[in-house]
């Protein structure tokens, strides 16, 4: 069964990331064509990135820390990113999370929920280019919230049309994740 996590891109105090993917992973559980599980990065205690070696150059991961993040992310065949947009882009954190590890997100299909002023669009177009460099094919289909029409105060109160949004997200992701399956066993 195709397996997709849900990561949240965000651990600050207050944050909006774990509502949203909390919501993304109930619209989910219903789907009978993949596995979905959260990925919290509050969860994972990944310091600023402290390992000698560029993943991209070698997978010899010398921290326990490393080692496990690499596990998780390894056992998955597709993401769904929460993510909100700081200052035109995405968080320090999940661009941190990303650049621990090269191999483990090769050849497997990304999407993209954003929150913010802006519904987090720029968030997202500076994670497209960093996906196409640890080979992750990102889809076209993105939901984008506003922090202004899509939350009552802390609420998460989305509209209607972004239920049908994570639907077509969810389809491709799974669509583009079983596509590249044989690549994965390739490599």
């Amino acid at each position: 069964m195709t397996r997709i996590a849900i990561i949240t891109g965000s651990t600050r105090p207050g944050r909006r990331s774990d509502v949203i993917a909390h919501w993304a992973l109930q619209s989910a559980a219903n789907r009978a064509d993949a596995d979905f599980a959260l990925v919290d990065l509050a969860e994972h205690d990944l310091p600023h990135l402290d390992e000698p070696v560029a993943a991209a150059m070698s997978a010899d991961y010398r921290h326990e820390h490393t080692r496990r993040w690499a596990e998780t992310i390894a056992s998955f065949d597709g993401y769904v990113f929460v993510t909100p947009e700081y200052n035109h882009g995405t968080t320090g954190v999940l661009k941190n999370a990303i650049d621990y590890l090269y191999t483990e997100w090769h050849d497997k299909a990304a999407g993209f929920i954003s929150y913010g002023t802006h519904g987090g669009v720029r968030a997202v177009e500076h994670l497209r280019l960093v996906m196409a460099e640890v080979h992750v094919a990102d889809v076209r289909a993105q939901v984008s919230l506003s922090l202004f029409t899509d939350f009552t105060g802390q609420n998460f109160t989305p509209a209607p049309h972004h239920t049908r949004s994570l639907e077509a997200l969810l389809d491709q992701v799974i669509a583009w994740s079983d596509a590249l399956a044989p690549l994965r066993r390739h490599s």
